[in-house]
Formats: structure tokens, C-alpha cells, sequence
């Protein structure tokens, strides 16, 4: 594995790896690694000649400054975890790497943005945009892991290739969860013992709400996740609707044609955490 800090040695890097007919599949994450992740690394693995890992916090899609600077940063077990698997380049570059001047483009991504994550944390995803397109621009990949954890980041990606006409192919993978159920994540690890105790509680009752969806209509199993969750003294929701996979809009019957996803946010104490489960209708 090789380490760059700055664009131009990995550009030098990827351009030789292409004249040599390779192709590159990159996963680009914000460190403190997981099983999760690793699952992406692997997957590029099997599926391309060349792998590349950024590590990169963005503060432009931190719309709590609190939140930015307690997301954990463990650069050095995460060398350690990525030399468990084929990742032939990894790029951890300074916030001047990637955003030598200031980056004031705004993408308008429609309706997708309106809704959950983007209601209630504003200008997270064009955040998330800047910083995609600018890593994108620099690997210039085949293919693009992300985790479907981020349900609707993954949407607004691929949108945002096709706004900038990109032909990268982005490649959902399932989530990875602990024994427990809980959906992995970097976030994990600033829970407190006792909350993380009571977490898993979110994706078994998004498992019920699944259940309940064939004798309950899409308001009633809403209601019951918002009641279940009222009842946990540990966790606070935020939201959990019932969307179109497409569109991300509510739906309003299971009638309506698409496949419909489950998609809830959870205060454990400080720790916003987030999940999500296909309900099969």
C-alpha cells in the first residue's frame, strides 16, 4: 500500500496504473474504519485491477461544528485494517489539498435533498458533493463503493454524476451490521456503554415495522415506530419515513409501484445515528 498526501503524486500514481490498462475502483470514506468499510475496500478488490482508499474529514458537509470536531479521527488503526486487505493506494490529503480556495458551488439536486437528511441537516449533501466531485476529479475511478447505510447519499451521488455527466459507475453495498444488529458505523464508537446497550433497539424495530407492513398501512406502521422508539429513555428519533427507492418521497400507500425503503435517524444521547431496510412489497 502506498500513502500520498497531495493530488499530484497520486494523479502520477493512478495515470501510470491506467496507461498500463488497469482499472480503478475507489472508496473513498472519512476514516475511523470498520468492518463495513472493509467490505467495500474487498469489493473494489474483486472487481477492479487497482484499488484506491481516501481518508478525508470533510468540514464542508458538518453542518455542527461540534459534530466535526468530535468525529473520530484513528489514522493509525486504520493503515493497520486496510493492510488486512488489497489497497494498493491510500490518500489522506489536508483540507488545503482538496479545497485550496474556498468551494462556493451549489448543486441542485431537487426533491432528493428535501427530504430526511437533507431537512434536517441543511447543505449537508452539497457538502458532500464538493467533496465527492473533487476526489472523483482527482482518482478518476471506474467504479465508486459507498455503503447503503447512507441510503440517500448514495441516491444524491449518482445524481450528481449525472448533473456533471460523469461516467463513473456507482456501486451500492449492503450494510454491514454488528451481532446485534446495529448498523456499523464510525459514530459507534462515541457511544456510551449504556447507549450503546439500547442502539440495536432501532433495526429491530425497523424489522417489526417491516413485519407489520403486510396488516398496516404506511401511516399506522410510522405511528408504531415513532411510539417504540418514544418509549426507549436512551434514544430520541428524529425521523423515519417510508420512501420510494427512486424518488425518496413518502410514500402514501403500499399499492404505489417501486420498491419501498424504511429510513429512520436516532439520537443515542449526543450520536446521531442512522439506518435503513428495504420493505418488501
Amino acid at each position: 500500500m502506498e500513502l500520498f498526501k497531495t493530488k499530484k503524486e497520486l494523479e502520477f500514481a493512478l495515470d501510470r496504473e491506467r496507461n498500463a490498462g488497469h482499472s480503478v475502483g475507489f472508496v473513498p470514506t472519512m476514516g475511523a474504519l470498520h468492518e463495513g468499510h472493509l467490505s467495500l475496500v474487498a469489493r473494489a478488490g474483486a472487481e477492479n485491477d487497482t484499488v484506491v482508499v481516501s481518508i478525508f474529514v470533510n468540514p464542508n458537509q458538518f453542518n455542527d461544528p461540534n459534530d466535526l470536531k468530535h468525529y473520530p479521527r484513528t489514522l493509525e488503526s486504520d493503515l493497520a485494517l486496510l493492510g488486512s486487505l488489497r489497497c494498493d493506494y491510500l490518500f489522506f490529503p489536508d483540507v488545503t489539498e482538496i479545497y485550496p480556495e474556498p468551494d462556493t458551488r451549489k448543486f441542485d439536486f431537487g426533491a432528493l435533498e428535501r427530504v430526511m437528511e437533507g431537512r434536517f441537516r441543511p447543505g449537508h449533501f452539497n457538502g458532500v458533493a464538493q467533496v465527492v466531485s473533487r476526489l472523483f476529479d482527482i482518482v478518476r475511478p471506474d467504479k465508486a463503493y459507498f455503503g447503503q447505510k447512507d441510503f440517500q447519499q448514495c441516491s444524491i451521488i449518482k445524481k450528481m454524476c449525472i448533473l456533471l455527466k460523469s461516467p463513473i459507475v456507482i456501486v451500492p453495498c449492503d450494510i454491514v451490521r454488528e451481532r446485534d444488529g446495529l448498523a456499523m458505523s464510525s459514530r459507534n464508537s462515541l457511544l456510551t456503554a449504556a447507549h450503546k446497550a439500547v442502539a440495536p433497539q432501532i433495526y429491530r424495530i425497523l424489522q417489526e415495522a417491516q413485519q407489520e407492513s403486510v396488516f398496516s398501512t404506511p401511516e399506522e406502521v410510522k405511528m408504531g415506530v415513532y411510539d417504540k422508539i418514544g418509549k426507549i429513555a436512551l434514544l430520541r428519533l428524529e425521523y423515519f419515513e417510508i420512501v420510494d427507492e427512486l424518488t425518496l418521497q413518502p410514500i402514501a400507500s403500499w399499492e404505489q409501484e417501486g420498491t419501498k425503503v424504511g429510513c429512520i435517524a436516532v439520537y443515542a444521547g449526543q450520536v446521531r445515528l442512522i439506518d435503513n431496510l428495504v420493505f418488501d412489497k
